[in-house]
């Protein structure tokens, strides 16, 4: 009988003895922070504190079974949280764990009955009571506002519909456009035109640069640039200049009716048909950056890290040259990353074409797992304003993938410029075809694993 009536010193003690109290506060405090909801289920609310454990066990096995797809199945990881519905899902995941801690905190904070709790003690425990309901939730809010930031990103800059697409004789590949609506011309037109491709397997990766003063691309018969090009894009003025087809596609919508629904425009479809006439290689997707915004992705990375060789004007052309951009190991902010990419001044569109991709190849460098941890929700807010694509969002977990494994490996560079045979101006477009491929072996040659010979 005298067990029976015994006080529980967590749900009934003793208020009246003050070690106890003390002891009893410490207590509630720690578990309920160690294994939010074991403080009601001690000493209040039993049913709040078994959902709290509950939920906190559920998000417990998320976090180890998504530890466990990164180690052995990144790729799947990579397409649940690549897509806008599984972001928003994990959002409010998120958001609800951010209030149900904080509802399990502030009772906690209750059910400690800090009035009862004498001397220095008192302010101790309310203190760590604070911080263990307060961060916690705050770090989930926090993650909460990455998710989004990720899902605006997904939902705005990749294509909601679509299956995945399959490589391409063992390939994925781009068109990397970087695009210039400046002041002195009617539309856009490609300041930079660059096919990445990748191979599926190994990640290994060739960047071809092509000029954009290159004349008379050529057209297959099945593509709508065929009936008014047949002979190639062969007029005798600049317009006929690969980077105008972006201009006549533009001003031809007819020719690609269906461009605007399938995530593109007529002009970018026109210059992706042009681009494949002059490499030989079928391009799956584009990605065009509007260089007007690149300066804010470059500061929201934090600057761009480039061996800079030779003296760079930041000035326009026939003007006064404002600054310089020094040989070196430079870290520059956006405003002189995109000059060192776009100066004209002193420099012939060849030189600018290196420029542009070793700007290139810095980014894919730069886009490292903490990077985009730290800075993503920058990176989200440029990202948006600055790049049109037509990748759709069930490929972004496997490009990630493979875009992973392509950080690990040297990338193997061709410019179709003059330095490399290529005449620009009545190009052979059989030689750079073989050129491509050439280039594309080397790079798998690098990323083939070496075979151990046999004793």
């Amino acid at each position: 009988m005298t067990l029976l009536q015994a006080r529980s010193p967590m749900r009934d003690p003793d208020q009246r003895d003050a070690v106890v109290m003390q002891r009893r506060g410490w207590w509630l405090v720690g578990v309920g922070f160690l294994l939010p909801g074991s403080a009601q289920v001690l000493a209040g609310s039993r049913r709040l504190g078994r959902f709290g454990i509950a939920a906190t066990l559920a998000l417990l096995a998320l976090l180890a079974l998504a530890g466990i797809l990164w180690a052995v199945w990144r790729t799947a990881l990579l397409t649940v949280v690549g897509n806008a519905i599984g972001l928003l899902v994990l959002e409010v995941l998120l958001v609800a764990y951010a209030l149900l801690w904080l509802v399990l905190g502030i009772d906690t904070i209750r059910l400690a009955r800090l009035p009862k709790v004498q001397g220095g003690a008192r302010a101790a425990i309310a203190a760590v009571a604070v911080i263990a309901t307060v961060a916690p939730a705050a770090l989930a809010g926090y993650g909460a506002s990455l998710v989004d930031a990720s899902r605006g990103l997904v939902s705005d800059l990749f294509t909601a519909s679509g299956p995945p697409v399959e490589p391409i004789d063992g390939r994925y590949t781009f068109l990397l456009l970087g695009g210039d609506a400046g002041d002195d011309r009617v539309g856009l037109r490609a300041d930079s035109m660059t096919v990445v491709t990748v191979n599926a397997e190994t990640g290994a990766a060739t960047m071809i640069g092509v000029p954009r003063n290159m004349r008379d691309a050529p057209f297959s018969e099945g593509s709508p640039m065929w009936g008014p090009w047949p002979n190639g894009f062969d007029c005798d003025s600049s317009d006929c200049y690969l980077n105008g087809t972006y201009t006549y596609g533009e001003a031809h919508p007819e020719l690609y009716p269906d461009a605007a629904a399938q995530g593109s425009s007529p002009g970018i479809e026109a210059t992706r048909d042009a681009v494949e006439g002059v490499t030989g290689l079928e391009l799956q997707f584009f990605v065009l950056v509007d260089m007007h915004g690149f300066e804010d992705l470059i500061d929201a990375l934090g600057g761009l890290r480039l061996e800079v060789t030779e003296r760079v004007p930041i000035a326009v052309e026939d003007e006064p040259v404002r600054d310089w951009i020094e040989p070196g190991t430079q870290v520059l902010d956006g405003h002189d990353a995109l000059w060192y990419a776009r100066s004209r001044a002193g420099a012939n569109d060849y030189a600018r074409m290196e420029r542009q991709r070793q700007v290139q190849e810095a980014l894919i460098r730069t886009f490292t797992p903490q990077v985009l941890l730290t800075k993503y929700s920058e990176l989200a807010r440029a990202g948006t304003d600055m790049v049109e694509t037509d990748i759709p969002q069930s490929m972004i977990g496997s490009l990630s993938e493979l875009a992973l494994r392509t950080r690990e490996l040297p990338i193997t560079n061709l410019e179709l410029v003059p330095d490399s045979g290529v005449t620009t101006g009545d190009p052979d477009f059989d030689q750079i075809h073989a050129m491509v491929q050439a280039a594309i072996a080397e790079a798998d040659a690098v990323a083939a694993p070496t075979e151990t010979p046999e004793p």
